[in-house]
């Protein structure tokens, strides 16, 4: 467990050095139980279209594991090896194995604000051989509402567009104007994801990042979830970034947050 200020987050290194728990003065912001903290999405984020990409004309094939696409990369259940940790700060470290094709290795920095007042997030991709295509990302469950009885949380962001979302969830390759929710659909901020969450007269925290893309999902009753990423849902087809031995995939993520409290 990290601690600073009146924060304490727990981040489990045994699963997918998910971040488990966030109490801020004692309330918890993340959902718990089933679907629960917040996880790493790598070396793909969303959906991957029947769980197949291709790179240099070869086709790899992912494991389905929602329903005929594959979801959210492979690191997020692994047993990840801590490499450092102190009272504020641990870094992690989750080697890339079959079922990806390539050989490589995924970091996590996660670093309390000294005073308690935030989090960043930093995630390193990188390769041990050959190049190959990937994205980076969270995936957030924030608490809908923090007491009982409290009102809902309210969500404000600006968009430069919205990728049009299919039957299959996916990306049709269209961009349209952003439309109101409910969501479960990816935007395109170009000068870096900038998302207020706000728990009226609790809690307002904001979720910002130089990655120009998020995923907005609320159609949960218990929760809700902001997920800066590096591409968009099916991005290893439709927009790659490229991993290679001088330029790993590193993406980076900023939670601060302030009491509301009258």
């Amino acid at each position: 467990m990290l601690r600073a200020g009146d924060t304490e987050l727990t981040v489990r290194p045994d699963q997918g050095a998910r971040l488990s728990s966030l109490r801020i003065a004692g309330t918890e912001v993340l959902r718990q139980g089933d679907r629960y903290g917040s996880f790493v999405m790598a070396p793909w984020c969303g959906r991957t279209r029947d769980g197949r990409f291709t790179d240099g004309g070869t086709v790899h094939q992912l494991p389905r594991d929602a329903g005929p696409h594959a979801i959210h990369g492979t690191v997020r259940r692994r047993a990840w090896r801590t490499v450092r940790a102190d009272a504020g700060s641990a870094a992690f470290l989750c080697d890339l194995t079959d079922p990806w094709p390539w050989p490589g290795r995924v970091t996590q920095l996660v670093e309390l604000a000294p005073d308690g007042g935030g989090l960043t997030l930093t995630l390193g991709v990188e390769t041990l051989g050959d190049s190959f295509p990937a994205q980076a990302g969270w995936h957030p469950w924030f608490l809908r509402t923090l007491a009982p009885g409290g009102r809902d949380v309210e969500i404000g962001f600006t968009a430069a567009w919205q990728e049009e979302r299919g039957e299959d969830h996916l990306p049709t390759g269209r961009r349209i104007a952003p439309e109101p929710g409910p969501w479960d659909d990816c935007f395109g901020m170009p000068d870096g994801v900038d998302v207020t969450l706000t728990w009226p007269e609790l809690l307002e925290l904001k979720v910002a990042s130089r990655a120009p893309w998020a995923v907005v999902y609320d159609e949960m009753a218990e929760a809700v979830c902001v997920e800066p990423q590096s591409g968009p849902p099916d991005g290893l087809n439709s927009a790659p970034r490229r991993v290679t031995e001088l330029e790993p995939l590193e993406i980076s993520t900023t939670w601060t947050w302030r009491s509301l409290a009258p």
